[in-house]
């Protein structure tokens, strides 16, 4: 279908800290590059964002700094709006959801649903912190999780094995208010019947089998589980508050209030403009089904933009629904996982500050290492290679000699084409190429596979003027001279136009280093884009080295984080637990075996399924370190193992038992085994 006009959205980014490589990378650089890509075909296309400033996570962020959540959302918006803006991400607006036109949208369209009866109401039981003196929100809640026995799993999610929990099923549960054990109370609230509606959301996911793998397959394994009512209010004093009488104290689930803010962001971006610069209304771009709606987002946000938020625009009725949900998966720092908690992390404003003017260097790594399709590292070692080995030796090198001979040979003017010989031809039939290549793959979303094209065309520039030499012939065939350098600046010009999307500070210095306005999409595939005559202008370097430097600088920052956490974990060791007798401990019967098959547990990141032989028979354990151990080299481990659980299906299957595990200060897993072989059966008291 060929649409009239795009709404382009990136991920809400919750208001409770900064921006770092990891969101980067997720979501808003992809969908900045695809933005100005359209904007360069000349599409019609709205770009919008905004701070996610309502949840828990703001609340716990206001405890901890002992402030209020609105001043805990107007430090970060700020500090987000910032960092976006000088990076390059090109938002038509960027708003906040504590807006008044976001908490106007948010209640009329909650209120449609309930006037329409879509919601069900339901008397559940939630715990209750009695000393905090109210409801705990999931995040408020922490315990053991009942699958992989992970001491501080959330009330909604385990980090370690990555299961999707209810507070309820959380053992020994503890809320982060006190630190008291909570009780169950009954509180009403509003559910949103996703069980009943599930077969329309089957008809628009199989209508979409094109979209991403990862995407695809997400969505498909959430429907073969069989959808559940999910609740869509929450017992906090945070957030919108819930439109209907008899709802006091309750506010608006932050997923049914934070994808909401797409739709008011729009309509701010309507009410701001004073002069009216793009024609019609916000309904245009929400309403008419002749618009491509596009949900740019990380892998931990595809239930909520493709099953929940269109559940939620399906049963409102006047909205049209994503075409696209082009989500990447997760970037890592230095071999772990990014931790804003530990302060594992490059921060934009710190990178900006640090790196002044190379906001492209960062742009082409993270589009160049691209999580696309599976979870990718980002080192400052390849950083630095990036910038010093393909943007400063290829691109670079390519634009620089180009301009200077121009300069040294013709006083910066470019000189008129002569005679083609085959090459010539060759490379000119191949710049016609390139903008079709990478078009083809931004369509696609595969904007490695698009940058890498880009690069091909600075590689095929360098090859030109390597192979010809024109420095070597200057004097015996000046005419030679004129056409080689005329065919690298028609290379320069495309170059100045396929680069704006992904290398948009760099692109608008070329454009004026070769004197020209920035040329459209439209304008490429062509050779005589730099006339005869023209004068170019003032030349400088495009890139210019990092040194070793500047990379012992931020490895040292994150060394100094690391050190910090750990000291700061050493002074927050979690407090003895309550005490038990004798008797209770005397139950507990722990074994030492051997494992002898270990293998991963499909469609889990997390989950081996272990074999151990503990000297009183052979079990099943399943336990959540795949993240930290290979199974091939497991094999022959000696391991504690609590003989005497009960057993428990996991993943559908029996887990037999526990194997005990210690965690050191960087959250890394390690066996409790005897230091010397021992018998399998043997015990450990």
């Amino acid at each position: 279908m060929i649409f009239k006009r795009h709404i382009v959205t990136a991920a809400l980014p919750y208001a409770n800290g900064g921006l770092h490589i990891g969101h980067l990378a997720g979501c808003y650089l992809p969908a900045d590059i695809y933005v100005r890509y359209l904007r360069s075909k000349g599409e019609d296309v709205l770009f919008v964002c905004g701070s996610d400033e309502h949840g828990v996570p703001i609340t716990i962020k206001a405890k901890k700094e002992g402030i209020t959540p609105l001043q805990v959302v107007d430090k970060y918006h700020k500090l987000m709006g910032d960092s976006f803006e000088g990076f390059g991400i090109s938002f038509d607006i960027y708003s906040r959801t504590s807006s008044a036109v976001h908490e106007q949208t948010a209640s009329d369209f909650f209120k449609t649903l309930y006037d329409k009866k879509i919601f069900t109401e339901e008397i559940t039981q939630q715990y209750f912190d009695v000393k905090a003196g109210q409801f705990l929100a999931d995040r408020y809640i922490v315990g053991t999780c009942p699958k992989c026995g992970n001491e501080n799993a959330y009330g909604d999610q385990c980090e370690n094995c990555g299961s999707t929990l209810s507070p309820t099923e959380l053992i020994n549960p503890r809320s982060t208010l006190s630190g008291e054990k909570p009780v169950l109370r009954d509180t009403r609230n509003w559910f949103l019947p996703l069980d009943k509606m599930q077969p329309g959301i089957e008809t628009y996911i199989e209508s979409h089998k094109d979209w991403k793998a990862n995407v695809y397959g997400q969505c498909k394994s959430w429907l073969n589980q069989g959808l559940q009512a999910r609740a869509m209010t929450r017992d906090l004093d945070w957030g919108v508050k819930v439109p209907v009488q008899g709802a006091e104290g309750k506010v608006l689930y932050v997923w049914f209030d934070a994808p909401i803010g797409y739709i008011s962001a729009t309509k701010d971006y309507f009410n701001r403009q004073t002069v009216k610069a793009r024609k019609g209304s916000w309904e245009l771009y929400w309403k008419d089904k002749e618009t491509r709606l596009v949900h740019f987002i990380g892998k931990d946000n595809i239930v909520f933009h493709c099953i929940i938020f269109p559940a939620m625009l399906m049963a409102h009725g006047d909205y049209i629904l994503a075409d696209n949900v082009p989500a990447n998966e997760f970037l890592n720092l230095e071999g772990n996982k990014i931790s804003t908690s530990r302060n594992w992390a490059v921060w934009l404003h710190d990178y900006l500050s640090d790196f002044e003017g190379k906001q492209d260097v960062l742009r082409y790594m993270l589009c160049a290492n691209a999580p696309e399709t599976k979870d990718n590292d980002f080192t400052w070692k390849d950083f630095q290679a990036r910038n010093n080995n393909e943007l400063v030796a290829i691109l670079g090198n390519f634009i620089n000699r180009t301009l200077v001979l121009t300069n040294n040979y013709y006083s910066g003017k470019v000189p008129a084409v002569g005679e083609l010989n085959e090459q010539d031809r060759l490379v000119l039939e191949e710049i016609r190429k390139f903008p079709k290549r990478i078009s083809d793959s931004l369509d696609q979303f595969r904007f490695r596979e698009a940058l890498g094209e880009l690069m091909n065309l600075a590689r095929l520039g360098n090859k030109y003027l390597a192979d010809n030499e024109p420095w070597k012939i200057s004097e015996s065939n000046p005419e030679r001279v004129k056409t080689i350098l005329n065919i690298s600046l028609q290379v320069s010009a495309n170059l100045s136009i396929l680069m704006e999307p992904f290398l948009p500070f760099s692109a608008k210095k070329l454009c004026d280093m070769l004197n020209i306005d920035q040329l459209k999409w439209n304008d490429t595939a062509r050779t005589d884009l730099m006339t005869a005559d023209h004068q170019i202008g003032k030349v400088s370097l495009l890139y210019d080295k990092i040194e070793d430097e500047a990379v012992v600088v931020q490895i040292k920052k994150l060394e100094d984080a690391k050190k910090m956490n750990e000291l700061s974990t050493l002074k927050q060791v979690s407090a003895a637990k309550a005490d038990i007798s004798f008797e209770d401990f005397s139950k507990i019967d722990i074994r030492i075996g051997t494992i002898l098959e270990a293998e991963r547990v499909p469609k889990t990141d997390k989950l081996l399924k272990l074999k151990i032989d503990t000297g009183i028979d052979v079990r099943t354990v399943v336990s959540g370190i795949a993240g930290f151990y290979d199974p091939a080299k497991i094999i022959g481990q000696q391991v504690s193992v609590l003989v005497n659980l009960a057993p428990r299906k996991i993943k559908g299957i029996e887990s037999q038992g526990m194997i005990l595990m210690g965690e050191n200060l960087n959250a890394e897993l390690c066996f409790v085994a005897p230091v010397k072989p021992v018998e399998n059966g043997s015990n450990v008291s």
